[in-house]
């Protein structure tokens, strides 16, 4: 009994100085609460704006399977494996690009200038250098910078890949691989990165108002641009625009891998326009990018029914791949301003943008450039709607906005020009007409995207038809 009683007075003792201790150390909890929880905020929204750029980003590098597939089903088989080739080829020479340099010229400059650092190769900062070797004392300058460096490269890297996909669908089936990927170097690596250092950059484009959240112009218009400069340079398929006046229709080889492609992509666009909130760490970020992913949504599928609407008087058909390009149309005049365009408002931005594209690929054809895809309406033509629309609907200054679209379009396409024409007088920039009528994919690869399917001879190239029709109007 007395064992057991100075047993518990010991623990009695105990236990009233850990109740001491306790409210103690309750105390100062009252008092470093605060520094506490502003502490795990600015490390959850670290957490959170990181993860959002390396997902998003993921999902954005995943439109490069929808423009494969929208491309390679667009194409004649016997091109189907060079387009594969092409998309998995320029999305690794754009990464490798920006990495080197691209990213550098784009955001190493001074606000209000025209071009970045020239400064080669991108990594961590020093402070998360410091960081990983072990130095806590670097968390707080890490957290202070909101997101992960190089979790920002790659969201930004993805764009960039769009950018040159663009380019991809809008010159197929004749022209050569090597030089393709010599002009989709010198894209990423220069020309892209002037446009986004004059506006993402900070540059004097921004200073002077301009806006364009996610890439319109940018991006869409970029690549839109880059890609007719190609057209004119390359010129037309052998024999799709006859003497006579018609056009040579040339069917696509998989209509199911073309409307697939879009679906890709009109997904993958949630993450292009919702990531470029740049933030998921707090209420308004979460609000925000939950308005942009609706209004990118309704835009789209505006973008589909009117095109479907319009394509009969416009094109003379309903015509499937009017829809299809009218989703894309919709997507690219959304993304100049989804953050400050309402969702009514957006259903007219789309709707206006698929009008603007359908109208494009007849005035092409009119002209008598050869794009296989549609890129030059879908992406630049909405792309500049797109942009104009920020000042009509989004607050934004038209004024201004139409200066950012012609100072990228000016600089993007005489520059493009220059380097198709280059390529042109050196290596040369595009196939031969044996190859391209044997098909790049036998001639080039030596391997058949379809192989279970015997190629037949097209009638425009027997020598009696060309003959009497006079067709095989080229470049």
């Amino acid at each position: 009994m007395q064992g057991i009683g100075a047993e518990n007075l010991g623990r009695g003792k105990f236990a009233r100085r850990a109740t001491i201790a306790g409210a103690a150390l309750g105390g100062l909890g009252l008092l470093l609460a605060p520094v506490v929880a502003i502490a795990q905020t600015t490390e959850t929204q670290f957490v959170l704006n990181t993860f959002s750029f390396l997902i998003w980003g993921a999902l954005v590098m995943w439109m490069c399977a929808g423009f494969t597939m929208l491309e390679s089903g667009s194409v004649r088989s016997k091109n189907a494996s060079v387009i594969c080739l092409k998309n998995i080829g320029l999305y690794s020479v754009a990464g490798l690009a920006y990495y080197a340099l691209g990213y550098n010229l784009m955001y190493g400059g001074e606000p209000g200038g025209w071009i970045g650092s020239f400064e080669f190769l991108y990594g961590p900062s020093e402070a998360e250098a410091a960081l990983l070797a072990g130095d806590a004392t670097a968390t707080a300058e890490v957290l202070d910078n909101g997101y992960s460096v190089m979790s920002d490269w790659f969201f930004q890297m993805v764009f960039v890949a769009t950018t040159a996909s663009i380019v991809s669908g809008a010159l197929a089936e004749r022209v050569k691989i090597w030089s393709f990927f010599a002009f989709i170097a010198i894209l990423t690596t220069l020309i892209y990165p002037v446009v986004g250092a004059w506006t993402w950059g900070a540059g004097w484009l921004a200073e002077r108002g301009f806006v364009d959240f996610a890439g319109s112009t940018i991006v869409h218009s970029t690549g839109g641009w880059a890609a007719l400069a190609g057209i004119l340079v390359v010129g037309p398929r052998w024999g799709k625009f006859r003497i006579d006046g018609t056009i040579k229709p040339t069917p696509p080889s998989n209509i199911p891998s073309v409307t697939l492609g879009v679906f890709i992509l009109w997904m993958g666009w949630f993450a292009f326009n919702g990531g470029s909130v740049l933030a998921l760490g707090d209420a308004a970020s979460a609000v925000t990018m939950s308005n942009v992913i609706v209004d990118t949504n309704l835009a789209a599928a505006a973008g589909v029914l009117t095109a479907l609407v319009v394509s009969r008087p416009i094109l003379g058909r309903l015509d499937l791949f009017a829809g299809l390009n009218g989703a894309i149309a919709g997507l690219v005049s959304i993304t100049a301003g989804p953050d400050v365009i309402g969702s009514g408002e957006a259903i007219f931005v789309g709707a206006i943008g698929a009008v603007v594209c359908t109208a494009g690929i007849r005035l092409l054809e009119s002209l008598r450039l050869d794009d296989v895809v549609g890129a030059v309406p879908a992406h630049l033509f909405a792309g500049v709607w797109g942009t104009v629309a920020v000042g009509i609907f989004g607050g934004g200054n038209v004024g201004v906005q139409l200066i950012g679209v012609l100072s990228v379009g000016v600089f993007v396409f005489s520059a493009s020009w220059i380097v198709w024409t280059l390529l042109d007088k050196t290596i040369g920039v595009r196939v031969s007409r044996q190859v391209e009528e044997l098909g790049q994919d036998a001639v080039e690869l030596k391997i058949d995207a379809y192989p279970e399917f015997v190629l037949m001879v097209d009638p425009d190239d027997t020598p009696d038809y060309r003959e009497t029709h006079q067709t095989g109007v080229g470049p």
